[in-house]
């Protein structure tokens, strides 16, 4: 992984960040090989609120439905990727098999692919919540106004952090 990548996987759970680095090096196997870039980690509210707006009350295309509080990157327990293809750029064509690829292997490392969402498949987002629910709901949202992001792993069961 690049610098970029594993400063933004430094700010996420230990083993989400763990599940990342195992898949990139999975990836970095095929043939031709593949790297990841991680594009978002944990994000503030502030920030969310911001892509929320995007294609709605700001400029540009809706690139999540997720309100501030209702992402698991407002937690630290999801990240986005992109592969970047053998000329070094970033392939953001989810028709290019690789992304199945990465669905395949991100899942069978036990994360969530947001490409298999059903009302916004979301190719880039791979989360890991343990025992929370899919999105964050009122209760998470309270754990974490209330005891912050530690609180919010620790409910997940993820492991000891």
């Amino acid at each position: 992984m690049d610098s970029v990548s594993e400063a933004r996987l430094g700010v996420v759970h230990p083993l989400l960040a763990r599940k990342v680095r195992q898949m990139a090096d999975i990836i970095a196997l095929d043939r031709p090989p593949v790297t990841l870039r991680i594009t978002q980690g944990l994000r503030t509210w502030g920030e969310q609120a911001q892509l929320y707006a995007q294609g709605r009350s700001a400029p540009g295309r809706i690139v999540t439905n997720a309100e501030p509080g209702h992402s698991w990157h407002n937690f630290g327990l999801a990240v986005d990727v992109v592969p970047f293809g053998i000329d070094g750029q970033p392939d953001w064509s989810m028709a290019h098999p690789i992304w199945q690829r990465l669905v395949a292997v991100g899942t069978g490392l036990g994360l969530v692919a947001g490409a298999l969402f059903r009302s916004f498949p979301d190719y880039p987002h791979f989360q890991l919540t343990g025992k929370l629910p899919v999105s964050p709901d009122t209760e998470a949202r309270e754990t974490f106004g209330n005891s912050g992001i530690l609180g919010i792993w620790k409910e997940a069961g993820l492991e000891e952090v």
